[in-house]
């Protein structure tokens, strides 16, 4: 199998064109390729597709090979994919998802694609359909007992969903691999739930760390800095535009009201390309 590794700001993915031919499966191709002892390591698969409706269909899956909706710095990647690889000479593009089509704009330096902004779109917040099993709407400050300690979260979806926690100690020191999974499979989450753990520096800057369900901590998460950018505003603590800290780098952040869109603009890397042999019955 010929693929491309590829990273935004440290959320990695192994990316394979699937235009004309498809993988038989996926599911289990993930969970081989994003071993980081045994496969390629990554923090999932991404599987390049035609649409009928978009320019490219963007097919992703967790590295536990559960499949995802929505990846931000994932969709910055299949972005660059298209453009660097010839699949299109576009600079503005649609990008179907399992969460909508996203729009994406494109800003190229020596013909390659150093930094793409994305349409997000806007922010679900009603409880059932982000989901969340919660008393009020938006789901602000609400109370969750976690580890026998009560928090207070804020839940968003943007395409997946979030559940956002501002902490008063630093981040960098949170000890999120233990406070991490508790949440991911709390009973109030159906579906699980990716949780950020958010430092505000002030109103136009905040740090965070990311437990993605399927994935543990990741270097970054683009989805969740959206969603952490709309529950700080919710909150009250931020401005409307936003530079957000992951492990991986920073993201800009931008809840428009114009029409009520996030925008989210940041680089997209190629690490390399190469060949795999998949297991027998992968094939």
């Amino acid at each position: 199998m010929n693929f491309t590794k590829m990273h935004g700001i440290g959320n990695d993915y192994v990316y394979v064109d699937c235009t004309k031919r498809e993988l038989k499966k996926p599911e289990e191709i993930a969970r081989f390729v994003s071993d980081r002892h045994f496969g390629i390591g990554s923090d999932g698969l991404i599987l390049i597709k035609r649409s009928e409706v978009a320019d490219f269909y963007m097919d992703m899956y967790n590295a536990d090979g559960s499949k995802g909706e929505m990846c931000g710095n994932g969709i910055r990647c299949v972005a660059k994919y298209v453009y660097d690889y010839g699949l299109t000479d576009k600079k503005e593009l649609t990008i179907e998802t399992l969460a909508g089509i996203k729009e994406l704009v494109l800003t190229i330096e020596e013909d390659k694609v150093a930094k793409v902004r994305v349409n997000m779109g806007a922010p679900i917040l009603a409880p059932e359909k982000i989901p969340v099993l919660a008393s009020k709407e938006p789901v602000v400050k609400e109370p969750i007992v976690v580890d026998d300690k009560e928090w207070e979260m804020t839940c968003v979806s943007v395409g997946n969903p979030h559940a956002i926690v501002f902490l008063e100690e630093p981040v960098s020191t949170f000890p999120i691999e233990k406070v991490g999974p508790s949440f991911e499979h709390h009973k109030r989450f159906p579906n699980r739930i990716n949780t950020e753990f958010v430092e505000v520096i002030n109103r136009d800057r905040i740090k965070m760390r990311v437990w993605e369900r399927g994935a543990n901590e990741t270097f970054a998460c683009g989805t969740g800095a959206c969603a952490s950018v709309v529950a700080a505003i919710l909150n009250g603590y931020c401005n409307k535009k936003v530079t957000v800290e992951l492990l991986g780098g920073e993201l800009e952040i931008e809840w428009k009201d114009a029409d009520n869109g996030i925008y989210m603009t940041g680089s997209a890397t190629t690490v390399f390309d190469g060949q795999i042999t998949l297991p027998e019955g992968l094939e």
